[in-house]
């Protein structure tokens, strides 16, 4: 005689569905120019510049980290379609073939980072200044012309 068993499919399907979840998550961290498995969740952002954007009276302010990098040849700041654009590039001035290293985690290359820019912006209103490995930008926040509420009257057809 055969013996029958009864199984909850209700939490069966849950733990397989949160399993296929950490699963594509991991698959996710580990493409290629990614961190690998069960490093931290800031991998999004991993190949970004980091900045700090705030107002400061009618000003927004922006201040991108870029350590080790000389503004005149390897930064490109532009603007374009309502965008502020920042592109870099720090440069390995040495070889490192013959250096025994046991670690190397000082990031070379390119990379970059696009941020909108307030209505009405225009490209003659930005500057941008460089110290101590800072990239400071400065956006005039235009005036707003605030009109006066109208109220609209609404005819039965």
């Amino acid at each position: 005689m055969s013996s029958l068993m009864r199984r909850d499919r209700g939490g069966d399907v849950a733990n397989r569905l949160n399993r296929m979840d950490r699963f594509l998550d991991e698959w996710m961290r580990a493409l290629p120019g990614r961190r690998p498995f069960g490093v931290s969740m800031d991998w999004l952002v991993e190949d970004a510049i980091r900045v700090d954007q705030f107002r400061e009276g009618d000003t927004e302010v922006i201040r991108a980290e870029l350590p080790g990098i000389d503004p005149e040849k390897d930064i490109d700041l532009t603007v374009g379609g309502g965008v502020l654009r920042i592109n870099a590039e720090r440069r390995v001035e040495e070889t490192t073939e013959d250096k025994g290293y046991l670690r190397h985690e000082l990031r070379y290359g390119r990379f970059g980072r696009t941020l909108p820019l307030p209505d009405g912006v225009t490209d003659s209103d930005i500057t941008a200044t460089y110290k101590d490995g800072i990239l400071e930008i400065h956006i005039p926040i235009p005036k707003t012309t605030t009109s006066e509420r109208k109220k609209i009257e609404i005819s039965k057809s």
